[in-house]
């Protein structure tokens, strides 16, 4: 076989390992939260300390792959998030499994910004945009399948699983990366951007550690306010170093055209709304509903097939309809969805998501393909690869800084109103008279059935879940309006900003609407479904 067709071999086993861990993670949080003791801070941190890293590190590992080759930097990608995922599965604490959870990060951003210019070095021609074809359908597939399968593991064997099958698949693929992925010529002479990344790591670090920790410690605290401020700092240092280094991470001169400022807009706007929502959406198919798993993966592939679906067809129509109105109309269907699923009560059945599961799948399918177009449309080809890291570094900032925020809202909400619901009925005011600080975190951090089994009479056991389902589905759909408005300030944004004149054709020689959608794998931006 050619080595070109094992270089795709090797870059799709490397990407649908990182996809679909990230996916199947949502649906294995309650078992992790049991199993390990963690708080619902700690289940916020097993995504979010995933998410800042792969923010973090995605434009580095980029210019890593610039300066070193991208075939060994891709393969100690590989290596790294295969040993972090070890790290993961033989976690015995929170802590453990947020670090290990961090390291996959690194991993995940070296696999990710070199995956595809691996592909676009080994083809040419046609054959290159065959291999991207194969590539966005292995993308799309472990998106669509992510829950399902997390569920079945989950379920059947355990979620330390999840991690553990990541070992023989990171070292099939490590063993071609290594044998049979040919080498490219070091073209480019980088140099690492060590302030921006420094500057930007901690502010972004600073920002989500704030958003967790606001309702434990006080928003008014020294240490809250020491965060926010430290964080709003170092974001201006990251501006500053950008803008007067020699070789910067993020070029900000991208942002003169306003149709970038659409794309990232787009892209976090996506991220901080539906997806951020996936981690309160499993919470309540297994914690309030009482699914496992395998129950809420399935419950899940309505959104997730229909956007596997969708998407192929709507990156056909980028080369002819203007990306504003598909990235607009997306984005609204998602808004759209959201607000459908503003309408949870204590008797619903999971049947109440599905209507808005179905407008979000049709606009996450609509919307990932043109973000993935309009990234490396919108400015020169010599400039396409810092734009479309831009971009998915914007989806990470939008998951980890979306779950967080999403996650003070919950915090400060849920304890009040699952206790008004109790202080309803006698049983209910049984069960708050005695359960003092233990049933206040059980209420906060999602273990009120575990809670609920150590109560021994039935009227009051059913008290304490019915009075968690009311108080969870009341902020659930406060959660879930918040989501409709960031998605629509994104449908709207993204219609107004990304003008048509701003798109450039495949030359470079200037705007081309028939070039809006040209060159660009609409399959990129399909790892967003975890960011």
């Amino acid at each position: 076989m050619d080595r070109k067709w094992w270089t795709l071999i090797a870059v799709c086993c490397g990407t649908f390992m990182l996809l679909l861990d990230i996916t199947v993670v949502n649906v294995a949080l309650p078992d992790i939260q049991g199993a390990l003791h963690a708080s619902f801070a700690d289940l916020q941190w097993v995504v979010d300390a995933y998410a800042l890293t792969l923010a973090s590190f995605l434009l580095t590992a980029g210019v890593l792959g610039d300066m070193y080759g991208r075939r060994g930097t891709f393969a100690i990608g590989l290596v790294l998030f295969s040993l972090a995922s070890l790290l993961c599965g033989l976690a015995t604490s929170p802590l453990v499994l947020n670090l290990s959870r961090a390291a996959q990060g690194v991993g995940g951003a070296i696999m990710f910004a070199t995956s595809l210019a691996l592909i676009a070095q080994a083809f040419s021609g046609r054959e290159r945009g065959t291999a991207i074809g194969v590539y966005g359908a292995v993308v799309g597939g472990a998106v669509a399948i992510g829950p399902l399968v997390g569920g079945a593991i989950t379920s059947g064997i355990g979620w330390r699983w999840i991690f553990f099958i990541n070992l023989p698949i990171g070292a099939v693929a490590v063993g071609i990366t290594l044998s049979k992925v040919a080498s490219a010529p070091i073209l480019a002479a980088r140099s690492i951007d060590w302030a921006g990344f420094a500057t930007f790591t901690g502010s972004l670090f600073c920002l989500v550690f704030a958003l967790v920790q606001g309702n434990a410690k006080g928003w008014g605290s020294t240490l809250i306010v020491g965060l926010l401020v430290g964080s709003a700092v170092l974001m201006a240092l990251f501006l500053v170093a950008e803008w007067k280094g020699r070789d910067p991470m993020l070029d900000l001169t991208l942002f003169k055209r306003p149709a970038v400022i659409g794309v990232a807009l787009g892209s976090f706007t996506l991220s901080a709304s539906i997806f951020a929502m996936f981690l309160y959406l499993t919470l309540y198919l297994q914690v309030v509903l009482g699914l496992s798993p395998f129950q809420a993966g399935l419950r899940f592939l309505p959104l997730t097939m229909l956007a596997f679906v969708v998407a192929p067809v709507a990156g056909k129509l980028t080369v002819r309809v203007p990306s504003r109105i598909l990235m607009g109309l997306g984005l609204a269907l998602v808004a759209v969805g959201c607000a459908l699923m503003t309408r949870v009560h204590a008797d619903s059945t999971w049947l109440v998501l599905l209507p808005g599961f179905l407008v979000c799948g049709v606009g996450i399918g609509i919307t990932n393909p043109t973000l993935a177009s309009g990234a490396v449309s919108v400015v020169p080809p010599q400039q396409s690869g810092m734009s479309s890291g831009a971009a998915s570094t914007f989806r990470q900032v939008g998951i980890a800084t979306g779950i967080a925020g999403l996650g003070a809202v919950f915090t400060s909400q849920i304890l009040s109103r699952t206790q008004a619901a109790l202080a309803a009925t006698p049983a209910g005011r049984l069960v708050a008279a005695h359960g003092g600080a233990r049933l206040e975190g059980a209420i906060t951090g999602g273990g009120v059935r575990q809670a609920a089994a150590h109560i021994p009479v039935p009227a009051a056991r059913t008290a304490l879940i019915e009075a968690y389902r009311t108080g969870y589905t009341a902020t659930f759909n406060h959660l879930m309006a918040i989501a409709t408005v960031v998605a629509l300030i994104g449908a709207v944004g993204t219609a107004l900003l990304i003008r048509q004149r701003d798109f450039v054709t495949s030359h470079g020689d200037g705007p081309g609407p028939a070039d809006a959608g040209a060159g660009a794998p609409a399959s990129e931006s399909a790892a967003a479904h975890a960011g």
